[in-house]
């Protein structure tokens, strides 16, 4: 392990001198074709950094960051394009937070601490609430700043707020502890508790993750972050669930890197009123894409490239939902021209059941067999031993 954390500093020292080049880059060289292949070495080698890291808690974390997060932002970078193309431009803190880190820094007049992201959406989620808007009215709404979610209309209140999420994360930390015990018996239990208990670690593991990430900002930077969640056991469709309360960072990357693209290809083919359904297949897919080449990082026992065996399940997943979510966008476009939805109650059920459904069958599985839940649990072990050795030597 203390091999793996030697490992872990270097990668991100390399990593954080490679995207001081390129915030220099930026600095004197326009936007174009030039600045791409000047950015080109760093985005590959920020790609291939985290082979030096083969352990769960470290490596897959720097995986998504650097070989998936910072890539694509330079790549946008290079043309002008995502965050961090700014005018007035970035300084150097907030370029080096933004493009290797999941968080989108929230404007200092909003009243609430805890609203929803819902800037962009993922995977075109967001596009189309009413099928009658024109392109200008999609643009507005999709870069408009975010509004707070009605849970946050009603709360007035922010101690009570604030109450609230320290709670709902204390609940979360005590289910993910609560899991990596249950490892040990699970030739005990049926094959789909298994998968379902892998879910729950999976979610409350990743909402820790981003939550710790904005606590840390927070307390040493003074910064306040959008949260990359907002309560996705809520969501009513799978436009809400994708484009408004998952994992936000992602959405804001795919957005301008895939869906714009695909959407300005394909009205001259079809139509702008249909271009945004292939655009989210073609952004889904994207996302599928990227995800196995994160299983890959995590399963690799060796610091260097392994044989790729893809899982297909991952991919699978995701183009899965790009259909559904594309038919759920048509079928409002044809049917429901005015506001039409079903009962909350009803709504939610559906979805939730449906990405758990899918989650379980397809995409658990694909992340269970790169041996991530394996390894987590074996790190997990070793660390409380090791606060168990350290507390037994100072007692």
């Amino acid at each position: 392990m203390e091999g793996e954390i030697s490992n872990f500093i270097m990668v991100w020292s390399l990593a954080m001198a490679l995207l001081c080049y390129s915030y220099t880059i930026g600095k004197i060289i326009p936007q174009g074709k030039t600045r791409l292949l000047a950015l080109s070495p760093p985005t590959i080698l920020l790609f291939i950094l985290p082979l030096r890291l083969t352990s769960m808690h470290l490596g897959a974390p720097s995986s998504f960051f650097l070989a998936w997060l910072s890539t694509f932002n330079l790549l946008l970078f290079s043309f002008g394009k995502g965050s961090l193309s700014s005018n007035p431009p970035l300084s150097l803190p907030h370029f080096l937070l933004l493009a290797c880190l999941p968080i989108k820094f929230q404007p200092q007049h909003h009243n609430f601490k805890s609203q929803s992201a819902t800037t962009t959406m993922t995977a075109a989620s967001r596009i189309i609430e009413s099928p009658q808007l024109d392109d200008d009215h999609i643009n507005r709404h999709l870069f408009a700043s975010p509004q707070p979610n009605h849970r946050n209309k009603v709360i007035a209140n922010k101690k009570w707020q604030f109450n609230y999420d320290n709670y709902r994360y204390t609940i979360m930390v005590i289910l993910f502890a609560s899991c990596v015990p249950l490892y040990e018996k699970k030739e005990n239990f049926h094959p789909k508790f298994t998968m379902l208990l892998y879910t729950l670690h999976m979610y409350t593991g990743i909402e820790i993750s981003f939550a710790f990430v904005s606590a840390m900002t927070r307390k040493f930077l003074q910064i306040e972050m959008e949260p990359q969640f907002d309560e996705p056991y809520l969501s009513t469709s799978l436009q809400d669930f994708w484009g408004r309360r998952w994992n936000m960072v992602v959405t804001r990357i795919l957005h301008p890197a895939v869906y714009v693209p695909v959407v300005n290809a394909c009205s001259h083919v079809i139509g702008r009123k249909w271009a945004p359904l292939p655009a989210v297949v073609a952004t889904f897919t994207v996302s599928g894409m990227m995800h196995e080449v994160v299983f890959y990082y995590i399963k690799h026992e060796k610091r260097t490239w392994e044989r790729w065996e893809p899982s297909w399940g991952s991919i699978c997943f995701f183009i899965l939902h790009g259909v559904c979510l594309a038919l759920e966008i048509g079928v409002k476009k044809v049917f429901f021209k005015k506001k039409w939805s079903l009962p909350r109650v009803v709504s939610r059920t559906l979805t939730v059941a449906f990405v758990a459904g899918t989650g379980v069958w397809l995409f658990v599985p694909a992340l269970a067999g790169c041996g991530a839940f394996v390894k987590a649990q074996r790190e997990f072990v070793a660390v409380v031993q090791f606060v168990k050795n350290v507390y037994t030597l100072m007692s």
